[in-house]
């Protein structure tokens, strides 16, 4: 503003944005955004890893308390025989019972240990493993019941649906039997792949079976590398890290299933080769 020779006030008329220079800060904005996004994205992707790890340090103490009550043995896999399904009114899995209407996570053996139900967003769901994210549920329609898997191949085998009838004869763990139990895993991300579509899976399945006194290579095993090609996994001494897979170990790349390496050892069944 500036004053005339007769003391009035005069106005300058301000100039506007020209189209160059306002086309010159929208790309100086685009330009930012293009540096920060990945920046925010990696973070929040750290985020939902630090989550994942905390949840499975979780599921390694609720391991541990439960054998401190049960003479040092690990936790089942499953109750499947008609006594126990009698008995519960459904089978017992590690996660809780499947009744004919519901599933129960108070029923099942984790939750004295670690009171985590099935609602998403729970402890037993990995947050880069929402509903929603795979095709098909496990138990009942629309009831989800972990994306984490539980080692009971190796901790429980007679205890384990689908393999116990191969591999009932080999001893239920104590944790103090285990072998190497910092790099032998209890819980880890999993997802099964069924030829194109996925369905959460509470088992974690080795890359190797055995049947008939000899191993085979698994079609499906059920490590899941979704935190930036890497898996999450609690050891049975109780600390919980990442994983990448060895060269061929991924199975289903699409959906990044496979395992950690293309032998039980040293994650997965560590004597497998003195069975």
């Amino acid at each position: 503003m500036n004053h005339s020779r007769t003391g009035r006030p005069q106005f300058e008329a301000r100039r506007g944005f020209t189209l160059v220079e306002l086309l010159v800060v929208i790309a100086i904005l685009a330009i930012l955004l293009s540096i920060l996004l990945p920046g925010l994205a990696a973070a929040r992707a750290s985020g939902r890893e630090t989550r994942c790890l905390a949840a499975l340090r979780q599921l390694g103490t609720a391991l541990h308390l439960y054998a401190v009550d049960f003479a040092g043995a690990a936790m089942p896999a499953a109750y499947t025989d008609a006594a126990a399904v009698s008995a519960a009114g459904g089978p017992v899995y590690w996660w809780g019972v499947v009744t004919e209407s519901a599933v129960r996570p108070e029923q099942g053996p984790l939750w004295r240990y670690l009171s985590a139900d099935l609602r998403a967003g729970g402890a037993l769901e990995c947050p880069d493993q929402p509903p929603g994210s795979f095709d098909d549920m496990q138990a009942l329609p629309g009831i989800i019941t972990s994306t984490y898997g539980y080692n009971g191949y190796y901790l429980s085998p007679a205890q384990t649906p689908g393999w116990s009838m191969h591999i009932g004869r080999r001893p239920w763990q104590r944790l103090d039997t285990v072998i190497r139990p910092p790099s032998t895993f209890a819980f880890a991300d999993s997802l099964l792949d069924l030829g194109g579509r996925t369905r959460n899976v509470a088992l974690l399945d080795p890359p190797t079976l055995f049947s008939n006194g000899r191993w085979s290579a698994n079609g499906s095993p059920t490590t899941a590398f979704r935190h930036r090609g890497r898996a999450m996994a609690a050891a049975v001494d109780g600390h919980a890290a990442g994983h990448r897979p060895t060269p061929g170990s991924v199975v289903a790349p699409q959906f990044g299933i496979g395992s950690v390496g293309r032998t039980n050892d040293p994650h997965y069944v560590p004597d497998w080769r003195a069975w």
